[in-house]
């Protein structure tokens, strides 16, 4: 049996071509997502509608793919829709009755994750809600998030470690005069898991420690980058603000209440595995039952944190498949037109820029893999420093 069940595990990763294309399915409908949502960003847009947009969008996409296999499949959304603006970090996906709203200059933070068959594919993007160039302090965060995505590309890679990842972009956000964000995990995906054991952290403390890891071929990566002109501590500053949360499968509790009970009944029926938001439940039930759950542990909150008011926040985070011919990275957007105030002088980021991301290895057999997105993923190799560097929309 157990040679039958490691034969099984084997299969699940990327030297299936199968797996291959569900990730790159996955892909293309959360890139699409994401340009659906950044469309409909402009002034008085309601932030909570934005969200449900980009949700519906990938639910019925979802849909719409694997209809006619023999054995059913979960897909849908891996992480529900957030749209943070400003000196909001992360997670803001607020509930119905928020009446919260974009503004003109706003810089918006999209985050958005698609799954087909447990086959993960987040993406996040940031753009600022203005005609023209970005310039001054903003074109400094945005480039300083950019190019530590383009360096994290190029470095997250076998044989690498994480602790490599973690140096190098705190080294390109200070070249930017800006900090990488602290608390920001950069995990290993595997089928239904967003928070694999192998992960990069975005900056190394007393306080927040990771085993040491190496990258292996036909791993698969969310590499998060989120960089701040304030100090990079971000703060909750109101639990009330948190509406996502995931299952914490591992544990049990024998809930007393009648609501809390309901809801974790529902939760478990209809999000077992990915992060969920609690406007997929009925609001008024779900705020008491959401809170005893959370005491519990029976659910992990996904909290709403913010740097100073004034602060920028920056967020570029991609799914990359460790290929056998180099990293592929499946999930991204260009970028606005960007006239930071500094330029990169320092030679050995200017080295980790230029590194390839793909392998040469003799034959190529293995590009056909990933037919859909390959001209567009070679894009992303191009221009990695200032303005679109990473041009592979879908």
């Amino acid at each position: 049996m157990s040679d039958e069940e490691n034969h099984d595990e084997k299969e699940l990763d990327l030297t299936s071509p199968e797996v291959v294309t569900k990730y790159k399915s996955a892909a293309d409908i959360v890139n699409k997502a994401l340009q659906l949502v950044l469309s409909e960003c402009k002034p008085k847009a309601k932030i909570v509608d934005l969200c449900e947009k980009g949700d519906s969008f990938i639910r019925e996409q979802a849909g719409n793919i694997y209809k006619n296999v023999k054995k059913k499949i979960e897909k849908g959304i891996a992480f529900p829709t957030c749209v943070s603006v400003n000196n909001t970090v992360c997670h803001f996906s607020p509930l119905a009755s928020d009446d919260s709203v974009l503004e003109e200059g706003d810089m918006i933070k999209i985050d958005m994750g698609c799954h087909i068959d447990g086959f993960i594919a987040v993406v996040a993007h940031t753009h600022v809600l203005h005609g023209g160039p970005v310039t001054g302090r903003a074109a400094d965060v945005l480039a300083a998030a950019n190019t530590a995505a383009e360096v994290a590309l190029r470095l997250v890679r076998p044989g690498r470690k994480n602790k490599d990842v973690t140096e190098a972009i705190q080294k390109v956000a200070a070249a930017y005069d800006c900090k990488i964000v602290e608390g920001v995990l950069s995990h290993q995906l595997k089928q239904f898991v967003i928070d694999g054991n192998k992960v990069v952290l975005s900056v190394s403390s007393p306080e927040t420690r990771v085993e040491e890891a190496e990258f292996e071929e036909n791993e698969v990566y969310s590499i998060d980058i989120v960089t701040s002109t304030g100090d990079g501590k971000p703060k909750l500053l109101d639990e009330k603000q948190t509406t996502i949360y995931k299952r914490a499968v591992d544990r049990n509790y024998h809930l007393k209440m009648k609501s809390p009970r309901f809801i974790f009944s529902e939760i478990s029926q209809k999000f077992p595995i990915m992060p969920f938001t609690a406007r997929a439940l009925e609001e008024k039930r779900a705020r008491l039952g959401l809170v005893e759950c959370v005491n519990h542990d029976l659910l992990q909150p996904y909290p709403v944190l913010h740097e100073k008011p004034g602060d920028l926040v920056a967020h570029i985070k991609f799914t990359t498949l460790l290929m056998p011919n180099g990293s592929d990275r499946i999930t991204s957007h260009a970028l606005q037109e960007l006239q930071p105030t500094k330029a990169i002088d320092d030679p050995e980021i200017k080295a980790w820029l230029a590194l390839g991301t793909k392998t040469k290895k003799k034959g190529g057999g293995k590009k056909k893999k990933g037919k859909k997105g390959d001209q567009a993923e070679e894009s992303a190799e191009a221009e990695p420093m200032e303005t679109t560097g990473n041009g592979a929309e879908s």
